[in-house]
This record gives structure tokens, C-alpha cells and sequence, in this order.
């Protein structure tokens, strides 16, 4: 494996580590301190990443116009650190909302240039494991977040503005390997867009197999709204409130063992048939969290969903590096993320109606009728080549 998807793994580590560190506690801070409602944080939420993927949308074509990948990169991971402090020094929802929308942003300016990147870097033949490794060593910082934010909490006495103070030195860490441990590779060729490629005529060459990654991504995406929410049904069913960054945990934990294996596998066997297990392990997972009545039965609906995330993130940019050509996979990354951060927002918000105005039941139940639409389109089109890499079934 080239030594830049390792650098890149520990740059992915280190934002992740700062994020979640913030993010495992921030359901609990709007609700609980600044006393925002469910349907608030779910549009915030939803805002956040489609702000993240509309980003993802323009830097992603940017970098292919440009040719160049890893500016975009550090610009966008610089942007995610600076705005760590201003977590600690909120004191409304409004600040809060401001801090998430900006560093999403970052999040959203890094994340396609980024994946392009390792689609680069990668060999063709190793591709499946260079983005598993890579989403395994994001993962192990979205636990490692959660546990220092568990250890803070109690050592702090559950202050969680106190906390948030210690993400920013792994963000700059994050900042650092990027900027002295990867160089960007010579293009292939010179087959660079002549004109900015985010247009009707560019976005048809992506082509069938490729239009059919982002349909099914965003079919999973409706089903699979903010893991707020997760933390919010662990607290339901009684979770202490120092304790609940552990639901990121275990679902991280789950999604870290489980991202590179299942993307060996995909480099091996068609990459469909594993991405629809992966849908059959999530329509699980929401009828566990509907009808859990304590912490043990949420948190086996939490690992299970953390399953899901190991055979479906790091499979889907797979594909969609596998079906598109190098100069336009900048593009192809920014629209898949565009398309799934509006589906996003969408079900966040509609995942925070169903649980002010019926109840967490509700909003799982809801995820599991999205997630069964997309578990029937896959085994019906599983007999079907649609370019997507890995061997055939």
C-alpha cells in the first residue's frame, strides 16, 4: 500500500478524533444546555452535511479543472481546525449552528479532492483496500473522539464546554501529516476538462454505471440519517449523559473492523453483492432501535448500524472511482456527495418530525421502509453489469 494512503488515513485519523470529539457530545449540549428542540437539531444536522456536499460538489470539479488535488485538501482540513474553538465559546444555538455550517464546509472543500486522491494514488488492483484503509483509520478516530470525550467528562465533571477545548490539537495534528506526508501525483495525462466540467454535457460522459452508484447511494442516504439521532435513543432509554459518546463509539469501533475486510472482499467478488448485504444489515439495525427499551438493545441497533457503515462508505467511493475516468473523478465524487447531502438534510429533518411528533419508534421505522426500497433495487439489478469493479457475480 503507497505510504500517502497510510499518510492520508492519519490525516482522516486526527480530523476525526477532533469532530467527533465535539460531535458525540453536541446532540446533548443543543438539546440539554441550550434547550433546542429534536426537529432543530435534525434540520441542523441535515443542513450541516448538505452544506458539506454541496461543497464537495464544486471542489471536486475545481480539482479537476485545476488539476490539483492536495491544495484543495489542506485548505479544507485548515478551514475544519480553525473552527474547533469556537464550539467551547457558544453560548446559543445560533453560534453553534454557524460553527457546524463552517466546518462542514471544510469537511466539504477537502472531502471529494481528497477521494480523488486516493483513487490516484491507489493501484487499480488494491483500490477496494486503499479506500477500506482509509475509512478504517477515519473510523478509529470517530471511537477515539468519543472515548477521550467519555475520560474528559468525567475527569471535568460532565463540563462539556471544558471538553471541547481539547479537539484542536488533533485537528492541527490532522493539518500537519497532510501538508508534509503526502505528494500529489504527476496526472497520467493531460486529458484535464478545457472548460469548467459542472455542466449538463460533462456530467452525461460520468455515464449509466455511474448515475446508478449515486441512485443507490442516495436511496441509502434517506434511509440513513444523522447519527445524532442515535445518541438521542441512547439517552432516551436512560443512557447517563457522560456516557453517551460511548454510542459513537461502539459504532465506530464496529465500522473500523469492518471497513477493510469488507473492502478486500469487494476487490474480489462483485462489489454489489457486498454492498447488499450491507443494506440487509442496516434495515436490521433500524428495527432494533425502534422497538429497543434499554441501553443493551440500542446499543446492539448502534454496532449493527456501525456494521452497515463498514460494508457500505468505503465500498460506495469504491464504485464510484471504479466508474468514472481520472479526469473527471473529482466531479464524480462532488456530485455523488451533492446528491447525498440534499437527501440528507431531508431525512434528518424528516427523521426529527417523526420523533417530536410520534416518537423514536417512528423515525427507525421510517429508516427501515427507505433501506428495504434500496435492498430490492440492489438484488434486482445484482444480475446485471453495471461496471462496477471487483469480479462478477
Amino acid at each position: 500500500m503507497p505510504r500517502a494512503i497510510w499518510a492520508l488515513g492519519f490525516v482522516s485519523l486526527f480530523m476525526d478524533t477532533s469532530s467527533e470529539l465535539v460531535h458525540s457530545l453536541l446532540p446533548v449540549f443543543m438539546v440539554k444546555t441550550l434547550g433546542a428542540s429534536t426537529l432543530s437539531l435534525g434540520i441542523l444536522e441535515g443542513l450541516a452535511e448538505a452544506t458539506a456536499s454541496i461543497t464537495k460538489m464544486f471542489s471536486g470539479t475545481l480539482s479537476d479543472w485545476l488539476g490539483k488535488r492536495k491544495i484543495l485538501a489542506v485548505i479544507g482540513y485548515g478551514l475544519s481546525a480553525l473552527t474547533k474553538p469556537l464550539f467551547p465559546l457558544a453560548h446559543s444555538i445560533e453560534w453553534v449552528f454557524t460553527a457546524r455550517i463552517i466546518d462542514r464546509i471544510g469537511k466539504g472543500i477537502r472531502g471529494a479532492p481528497r477521494d480523488a486522491l486516493v483513487g490516484e494514488l491507489a493501484p487499480q488492483e488494491l483500490r477496494g483496500a486503499a479506500f477500506g484503509l482509509r475509512q478504517v483509520l477515519d473510523t478509529v478516530g470517530a471511537f477515539l473522539g468519543p472515548l477521550l470525550a467519555i475520560l474528559l467528562m468525567l475527569l471535568l465533571q460532565n463540563n462539556i464546554r471544558a471538553v471541547y477545548w481539547f479537539a484542536i490539537l488533533p485537528a492541527l495534528l490532522a493539518v500537519a501529516f497532510l501538508i508534509f506526508g503526502v505528494q500529489e501525483p504527476e496526472r497520467k495525462n493531460n486529458n484535464k476538462p478545457t472548460h469548467f466540467p459542472l455542466n449538463r454535457s460533462e456530467l452525461v460522459k460520468l455515464g449509466s454505471a455511474y448515475w446508478w452508484v449515486v441512485l443507490v447511494g442516495g436511496v441509502l442516504t434517506l434511509a440513513r440519517f444523522s447519527e445524532a439521532f442515535l445518541v438521542l435513543r441512547a439517552q432516551n432509554v436512560g443512557l447517563p449523559v457522560a456516557w453517551v459518546p460511548a454510542v459513537m463509539v461502539v459504532m465506530s469501533v464496529v465500522y473500523s473492523l469492518a471497513a477493510y475486510p469488507a473492502g478486500i472482499l469487494s476487490d474480489r467478488i462483485n462489489r454489489r453483492f457486498v454492498l447488499t448485504a450491507g443494506t440487509g444489515i442496516l434495515i436490521v439495525a433500524d428495527l432494533v432501535l425502534a422497538f429497543a427499551n434499554n441501553v443493551w438493545g440500542v446499543m446492539i441497533g448502534v454496532a449493527l448500524w456501525g456494521l452497515h457503515m463498514g460494508f457500505s462508505q468505503g465500498l460506495l467511493a469504491t464504485l464510484v472511482a471504479d466508474t468514472t475516468p481520472e479526469e473527471r473523478r473529482g466531479t464524480a465524487f462532488g456530485m455523488f456527495n451533492l446528491v447525498s447531502g440534499i437527501l440528507l438534510l431531508a431525512a434528518s429533518a424528516l427523521a426529527g418530525l417523526l420523533w417530536d411528533s410520534i416518537g423514536p419508534n417512528a423515525t427507525f421505522l421510517a429508516g427501515a421502509v427507505f433501506t428495504t426500497v434500496a435492498f430490492v433495487g440492489l438484488l434486482l439489478t445484482n444480475s446485471r453489469k453495471h461496471g462496477s469493479g471487483g469480479k462478477p457475480a
